[in-house]
């Protein structure tokens, strides 16, 4: 289904039941977002918002894709299943040996849908400039702070293009914009992005680069600029698939080289000077749920605004999970199974991004397998495959499992694995925002083979003793654990949280040697470590703390401890630290970011205006649980 413009996807969603109209004043610095951060870890994501009185011009509309069923309307689908499966069919069709004449032209109706799809440049104006601001002004436009430590209000739905200087190629991505005055904001392309190469040949050629950003229009747009995508793959090509329509492009009045759709809501043009100084840009509450720090980016100047004159400003906040872009990435990864399957990983049956694993920390795949060693095939082609070459832990099970129900998944990947024998580590480049890595955008990765294993790959079978894990016995041992939860044993997984205060270097890796002769902890095959101010009792919670803070070549220690009753047996464990990094008991010498939470002054202020903004129930903020798990108030945590 083809939005006409962002409008209509609003009326849509208004009238499907999905969408709430807040007419209270609600101002976008800080307020909106924690409002927001409320509504949006509601059950099923809550309802999209549109804030109608901001103080400016332009409505705000936040946590539109923020559900699966909202999801699914901005695709045009009934189910995110359904995109991947006429990829598929589409595929297979192309890829069907075309052995008569009449093969040949049952293919020419879809060749003439292909082409229904490709982007169509368009001569004269679009709605998009149907207003030109006499003098360009990003403070004239709500963009939001949303977080207390951000460095100042970020565009966070722009709809960046840029083009290679060389061969003319568009991309089309999405990297947040801090806005630092009138004309001029940061342009926060990682070194592993599109554009940041364009820039570099731009840096080469020693010419201005032009950009322009778009807000709003279809939200095909604002998925297909997150979608990873081969380089060479035009993301309107992918825009015009789902929503089955061409988009039509028109050029840019100040930036001619570059076309946007014809019906975006805001066109923000302008251009990067390569030879020009970086600016320090940042902190940001990421989706990670912690601050990416600030760091050294382009400069992005602005050479004309243009917009709708009905035009709304699209938003999102991103921070602790569950937020709106999890839905994108739930999205993602139906979208993209099947140009996995069919490219890289035919053995591929499914796979799951958990959410908290902020995509790229933690990945289940699962895999028919045929023979010993797929799992480590499967894993090789993963983290060679575009962008998830940034996962961190992979999991691999087979298809006897269900991997959308943890619990059975859990239990059969325990069962199937010994872990001295069956947890790869790894080390490549990460993600620039993963705070864990010793060296930014470098660090360590985990494999962890779940898959029932053939006699090849079994070097020796796990001894099961009668012992038992005596919680009690454990804490009184060692005073520095301040909490434990046992409550997978119960349910058949070998696996406990342990949360901790570290006192000296080396402290974990002692601490699992040391558990791990115990008795009681023979039957234990994983334990996981966090800092002694999370609560290890809130299961997902203490797994969104661990995944992000762990690196697991530096950070894992597989121990083989003697089999209490069984001499000469050796049996097999590992402990991962999952606790902050310092430079004193660690040696991290990088800065360690803080979680990201609300200030006091903006949770009673909303707290006040709530019952004025007809969102139903009170909702506290979801920010007083996590503020005990802070170190001091900024963005850096002092050292």
């Amino acid at each position: 289904m083809a939005y006409k413009h962002l409008k209509h996807f609003i009326d849509t969603l208004e009238k499907a039941g999905e969408l709430i109209r807040i007419k209270t004043y609600v101002d976008p610095k800080l307020e909106i977002a924690e409002i927001t951060d409320r509504v949006s870890k509601s059950p099923n994501g809550g309802k999209a918002l549109l804030f109608e009185n901001t103080g400016y011009d332009f409505p705000v509309l936040i946590n539109s894709m923020g559900s699966y069923r909202r999801m699914c309307m901005a695709l045009g689908v009934q189910e995110l299943d359904d995109v991947a499966n006429e990829i598929e069919s589409l595929v297979k069709l192309l890829s069907k040996p075309k052995e008569g004449i009449l093969d040949k032209l049952a293919m020419l109706p879809k060749l003439g849908q292909f082409a229904s799809w490709m982007p169509k440049g368009v001569s004269g104006r679009g709605a998009c400039q149907e207003v030109i601001m006499s003098e360009p002004d990003l403070s004239k436009i709500p963009v939001m702070q949303c977080w207390p430590k951000d460095g100042g209000p970020f565009i966070t739905l722009p709809v960046i293009h840029t083009k290679d200087p060389n061969t003319g190629t568009r991309n089309v991505g999405m990297y947040r914009m801090q806005v630092f005055d009138k004309t001029m904001t940061g342009m926060h392309w990682h070194k592993h992005k599109v554009s940041a190469k364009h820039f570099m040949e731009y840096k080469k050629l020693k010419k201005r680069m032009p950009v322009a950003v778009i807000l709003g229009g279809d939200p095909a747009y604002t998925y297909s600029a997150t979608a990873p995508l081969p380089e060479n793959v035009d993301e309107y090509m992918l825009a015009g698939f789902l929503r089955k329509q061409k988009v039509e492009l028109v050029k840019c009045i100040t930036q001619p080289e570059i076309e946007v759709p014809a019906d975006a809501d805001f066109v923000i043009e302008g251009y990067v000077d390569p030879e020009e100084e970086l600016i320090w840009e940042g902190p940001f509450g990421d989706h990670t749920g912690y601050y990416s720090l600030a760091d050294w980016y382009p400069r992005f100047h602005v050479t004309a605004i243009t917009h709708r004159k009905d035009a709304i400003y699209p938003s999102t906040i991103v921070g602790i999970p569950p937020q709106e872009d999890a839905w994108i990435g739930k999205a993602t990864e139906r979208v993209f199974l099947a140009p996995i399957k069919m490219t890289m990983v035919p053995e591929m049956i499914d796979m799951e991004m958990p959410v908290e694993g902020v995509f790229h920390n933690l990945v289940i795949a699962q895999i028919k397998k045929d023979y010993p060693g797929q799992a480590q095939k499967v894993m090789n082609a993963m983290w060679g495959a575009g962008q998830m070459m940034f996962n961190k832990i992979l999991v691999v099970a087979d298809e006897h499992t269900s991997i959308q129900n943890y619990k059975e998944l859990a239990q059969y990947v325990f069962k199937h694995l010994n872990p001295a024998t069956d947890i790869y580590l790894s080390q490549g480049p990460m993600d620039v925002l993963d705070h864990s890595c010793s060296k930014m955008g470098f660090g360590g990765k985990m494999c962890i083979d779940g898959t029932a294993k053939y006699e090849e790959e079994i070097e020796s079978e796990l001894i099961t003793t009668d012992q038992t894990f005596n919680r009690t016995n454990v804490m009184q041992r060692f005073p520095e654990i301040k909490d434990i939860n046992d409550s997978l044993l119960k349910d058949g997984i070998p696996c406990i949280l342990v949360s901790v205060e570290k006192a000296r270097p080396l402290h974990i890796k002692e601490l699992t040697e040391q558990l791990y002769n115990m008795p009681e902890l023979s039957n234990i095959k994983m334990v996981l470590f966090v800092e002694h101010t999370v609560d290890v009792q809130d299961l997902p919670s203490a797994l969104w703390r661990f995944c992000n803070n762990l690196d697991p070549r530096r950070d894992s220690f597989i121990v083989r401890p003697a089999v209490p009753g069984h001499p000469g047996k050796l049996g097999a464990g590992i402990g991962m630290d999952g606790t902050l990094k310092t430079r004193a008991l660690d040696n991290f010498e990088r800065d360690w970011p803080n979680i990201i939470v609300a200030d006091d002054a903006t949770i009673k202020i909303v707290d006040e205006k709530w019952a004025s903004l007809d969102l139903g129930p009170f909702i506290p903020s979801p920010s007083h649980k996590y503020k005990p798990q802070m170190y001091g108030e900024e963005a850096v945590v002092p050292q």
